[in-house]
């Protein structure tokens, strides 16, 4: 994670109730990162506020390497919205802003391509909350798209995933998102915050339901 304040939000709920306990670190507040790929049995690592671009900071190179080590080794990965930019990067592709200066921010449509329809049954109303976007890597598999940004979803291998989307976030981390990050609202594409939590109510349950059926296939239940 990227804060002192940061939070798995379900991705940690749903990681432990499949039986697997939580190595948290935060990189940027001087944890450090395992110095072998196989030490755990899977690696998530989560959005923040820095860019995959911030080559100055110490701990997006410690990250970015860490990766790397990880997509050699074919181990299994998740990344979430600046995860899957690190990822990306590493896979030798750009992270950029929209060329008009759009953002996401609240729910929008992410629809699965034909690979990815194994991933995703329908589309999907998706949380987003990113300023940045991916272009799609070479030999990489495209999993959905969306209409802001196009890449939302992707595999490389058979273990490593990146996605744009937030399906971490609960109904308190999202309150508390508007609130600290408010300012943002005012941003190119940015829905306001009563549509955030309007949208919620909607479309919540399909994201908790989609998180749960994802993280099944990606690594399942321990043995």
């Amino acid at each position: 994670m990227h804060q002192a304040t940061s939070d798995p939000g379900r991705v940690g709920e749903a990681l432990r109730t499949l039986g697997y306990q939580l190595d948290m670190r935060v990189p940027a507040i001087g944890d450090p990162l395992p110095s072998d790929p196989h030490e755990h049995a899977a690696t998530v690592i989560f959005g923040g506020p820095m860019s995959a671009n911030d080559d100055h900071e110490d701990f997006i190179r410690e990250e970015t390497a860490f990766v790397d080590k990880l997509l050699a080794a074919e181990r299994p990965y998740f990344g979430i919205c600046l995860g899957a930019q690190i990822m990306a990067r590493c896979l030798g592709a750009d992270v950029t802003r929209h060329p008009a200066g759009c953002m996401e921010i609240g729910y929008y449509r992410v629809e699965p391509t034909e690979a990815g329809t194994h991933y995703f049954t329908e589309h999907l109303n998706a949380f987003q909350w990113h300023k940045e976007g991916f272009d799609l890597p070479r030999d990489c598999t495209l999993l959905a798209t969306g209409d802001l940004f196009p890449n939302q979803a992707f595999r490389f291998g058979k273990k490593a995933y990146g996605i744009q989307f937030h399906p971490e976030v609960t109904e308190a981390m999202n309150r508390r998102w508007l609130k600290k990050a408010s300012h943002m609202l005012v941003e190119p594409g940015a829905k306001p915050a009563d549509q955030h939590l309007a949208d919620r109510q909607a479309y919540d349950n399909d994201m908790r339901l989609w998180l749960d059926n994802f993280l099944q296939g990606w690594i399942g239940p321990t043995e």
